[in-house]
């Protein structure tokens, strides 16, 4: 079993007619603005037009991949089935599209360059003198091509990362300009561009987007799309001033006000009959009408609710300066609301930061308010004795508690320490001499260390799984499992280098803890969990099922996890 839920049926090569067509999104004015979700309602929309839609992430900087990047500067890191760590735009196009992505959708400069180096060093280039023009331009053109190609959509939408001005999309727009060039009835231009309203002067202005799109045109290319950004709706006057200075037709630029939600986006967009717009610029007049009851269903859930459930997020990736970035943890933010909003009930997600329960800034006590606790994934030692202590507390308090990953590590740690006896137990990454070391690193990933051989070197991607029958995590896969013809194997997604060591796999199960979930033959656990006689809800994972959660397929363990904290809700919530 590949997934933890059927697969869509995507349209085979041999039924699309015509030619191949590509959707460039480019950003104006400032980043920041939506152009991800933009993008992703735009494969939202076709998608439910009966068309086969894959979605392309460019990222600009020259990482080969978002796998080294710090989560505070950049946020999450998405990881493909493939084990290729994106940016966590890609998150948002699998969930709005409700499917896998593969790896030739995710592109950055560094890729790119490496491609050309690469083929130059091997004499690729015939012993011509190799330069951005044509060679990296191309190499960017042919891989646009072969993600096309491996999905076998016919529409690619292309997300270019950054916006009009910057030197380093500049190569990624200059390819999407000969594209256009070469077919131009194929390639089609969308601007998400943001209009601000001062609050000194209380007017919307549009000269900052109609300046973005003059750097536009000096770049040789004129957006036949506008997707208007800002606090509120586009009104009439503004839309016919942005035309006559934009060469754009009134009808042709969309309004995208602030919502409440961003899966209220595609609906917001249809109502500017923008599905209809993007058919009839693409040349494709025969779609069937959109498809989207379902998704206004779910979207009508995360509005409403039969009550609030409150989870808590404790971990360590939230302060930049002095703000608050919760995208660092952005897939586990949007599988809890999956999850609740099925169960018709609104999260109230707070964020806690493990360095305060550490140092005491925080005491502890004050998680006995949540009605369920998360503790995400992480690396190094920062803030990791307040995730042990948020365990121990969830544990002994009965509070719902999921490890995800580092969660996992944390959990047992603690297990280890305090029920199973032994004393100073801890992860070799953060002690390596601990007497008791419950979590160890892999022989193969030592030696990786060992060269400083980082980037793309963990566990990374998905895995199989052998589920143990008659326990939590059994209980709340068995849908899934059945339409499996009553296989026992799940599949999810990795990205760790430590795992639990082997050797204290059956003192721990002496001392009450469950594995659940093993793979290779048993040697590596994948879940670790209390028995409900013991606990309403405490288990881990040691990979990171926040990556398979679907707007409408949620994951069945944030649901078992969200079904346990409502139940708390129901009975001891403690109101402070």
């Amino acid at each position: 079993m590949s997934n933890i839920k059927t697969m869509p049926k995507q349209v085979s090569g041999r039924a699309r007619k015509g030619h191949h067509k590509y959707i460039f999104v480019v950003g104006g004015v400032m980043s920041g603005v939506g152009k991800g979700i933009a993008t992703a309602s735009i494969g939202k929309l076709l998608t439910a037009r009966g068309l086969s839609v894959n979605l392309v992430k460019v990222d600009p900087y020259l990482n080969v991949d978002a796998g080294t990047m710090n989560p505070i500067e950049h946020g999450e890191v998405f990881v493909l089935d493939s084990g290729l760590e994106t940016d966590q735009d890609m998150g948002n196009y699998e969930r709005f599209l409700d499917r896998d992505l593969g790896p030739d959708d995710y592109m950055t400069s560094g890729m790119v360059y490496s491609s050309v180096i690469e083929r130059e060093r091997n004499l690729g280039y015939d012993g011509k003198c190799v330069e951005a023009i044509p060679h990296v331009r191309d190499e960017i053109t042919n891989r646009l091509k072969r993600a096309a190609e491996a999905s076998k959509s016919d529409v690619s939408v292309i997300e270019i990362g950054g916006t009009i001005g910057d030197f380093q999309n500049a190569l990624f727009i200059e390819a999407a300009r000969v594209m256009h060039l070469l077919n131009p009835a194929d390639v089609l231009f969308v601007m998400v561009s943001f209009l601000p309203v001062p609050g000194t002067l209380g007017e919307m202005k549009t000269k900052p987007t109609q300046n973005a799109v003059r750097m536009l045109n000096s770049y040789g290319v004129q957006p036949d799309i506008i997707i208007a950004r800002s606090t509120h709706r586009l009104d009439r006057k503004r839309k016919e001033k942005l035309a006559i200075w934009c060469n754009v037709p009134p009808e042709r630029i969309i309004s995208a006000p602030d919502v409440e939600s961003i899966y209220d986006v595609p609906i917001n967009f249809e109502r500017d009959k923008f599905s209809d717009i993007l058919l009839e610029a693409l040349g494709k007049k025969s779609a069937p009408p959109a498809e989207l009851s379902e998704w206004k269903k779910f979207a009508e859930h995360a509005h409403n609710g039969n009550g609030t459930v409150r989870i808590g997020i404790v971990g360590k990736y939230f302060d930049t300066g002095d703000f608050v970035l919760s995208d660092a943890y952005i897939s586990v933010i949007e599988a809890i609301k999956f999850s609740a909003y099925d169960a018709e009930y609104k999260p109230e997600i707070e964020w806690i930061n493990s360095k305060d329960i550490q140092d005491g800034t925080l005491p502890v006590e004050s998680l006995r308010k949540y009605d369920g606790i998360i503790v995400p994934g992480g690396f190094g030692e920062t803030g990791i004795e307040g995730k042990i202590q948020t365990a121990q507390f969830a544990r002994e308090n009965k509070i719902p508690y999921f490890g995800l990953c580092y969660g996992l590590q944390m959990m047992v740690i603690e297990y280890a320490r305090n029920v199973a006896g032994l004393k100073n137990a801890n992860t070799t990454e953060i002690e390596p001499g601990t007497p008791h070391p419950v979590i160890d690193i892999l022989p193969d990933q030592r030696e990786k260390l060992a060269r400083k051989d980082y980037g793309g070197s963990m566990r990374l991607g998905a895995y199989p799984c052998v589920l143990k029958e008659g326990t939590n995590a059994y209980e709340a896969y068995l849908p899934v499992l059945k339409k499996a013809d009553g296989k026992k194997e799940i599949s999810e997604r990795h990205r760790h280098r430590y795992e639990i060591n082997p050797e204290y796999v059956e003192r721990l199960e002496k001392a009450g803890l469950v594995f659940s979930g093993r793979w290779q033959g048993g040697k590596l656990m994948e879940i670790a969990e209390l028995p409900k006689t013991e606990h309403p809800f405490m288990l881990g994972t040691q990979f990171h099922p926040e990556l398979r959660a679907r707007p409408l397929s949620p994951h069945p363990l944030f649901s078992a996890f969200i079904k346990a904290a409502i139940q708390r809700t129901q009975n001891t919530r403690v109101i402070q």
